[in-house]
């Protein structure tokens, strides 16, 4: 496996899915849940997610030829994409890419079964968590790479899924000043991402300026 493509792609995923930031929005989703109803929302939410991944991780690359788009262009766009991600996360805000607009987030709360929508889609797998693994998946070009891009992705969700399955203990345990020193570590590690993902991609498509 290679190691570094899967520590690069795993923090990126890592940054942008944030399991300690979303907990208490997946807390605020369940809170007429027990503990059992609260843990069927996470089992079905990470069988949604190991769906949605394994759809885009088969399917990216040939949606962006289907519309004649080069994996370049397309890590300039999606690194440009997570760099805003990064900045709300950066300034203490919710991205609206993720999480959405003041109406949208208030329909959110309205959700009966949230683990699909908001949880899934477009909170855990939105437009930046998709833009990732469609321009890592463009990057693998050996076997020890796509070993690395699988381990990435499952890691990235296993992680999520301990999160969650912890969440009632975790909600007491961690307060408000762990969340926003996370949330802007984060940040931090994700705009890191996104610039060296727009620098690759320019030195690709205006090779004057390497």
């Amino acid at each position: 496996m290679d190691t570094a493509f899967f520590l690069k792609m795993f923090a990126a995923l890592f940054a942008i899915m944030n399991p300690i930031a979303n907990l208490p929005v997946f807390l605020s989703l369940t809170s007429d849940r027990d503990a059992a109803g609260q843990r069927k929302v996470v089992v079905t939410l990470i069988i949604a997610l190991v769906c949605g991944a394994a759809l885009v991780g088969i399917g990216g690359n040939a949606i962006l030829n289907l519309f004649g788009i080069s994996v370049d262009a397309f890590r300039l766009a999606g690194g440009f994409l997570i760099l805003l991600i990064a900045l709300n996360l950066i300034q203490g805000e919710q991205s609206k890419a993720h999480h959405g607009t003041e109406a949208e987030q208030a329909h959110h709360a309205e959700q009966d079964h949230p683990a699909i929508y908001p949880l899934t889609v477009p909170i855990l797998l939105g437009p930046g968590t998709i833009s990732t693994m469609i321009i890592f998946r463009g990057q693998a070009s050996t076997v020890e790479q796509d070993i690395a891009y699988v381990a990435a992705i499952s890691c990235a969700i296993g992680l999520l899924a301990v999160t969650f399955f912890a969440a009632p203990f975790l909600g007491r345990v961690l307060g408000q000043t762990a969340t926003s020193v996370m949330s802007r570590l984060m940040g931090m590690i994700l705009a890191a991402i996104a610039m060296s993902m727009m620098v690759e991609s320019l030195k690709v498509l205006l090779p004057g300026l390497a």
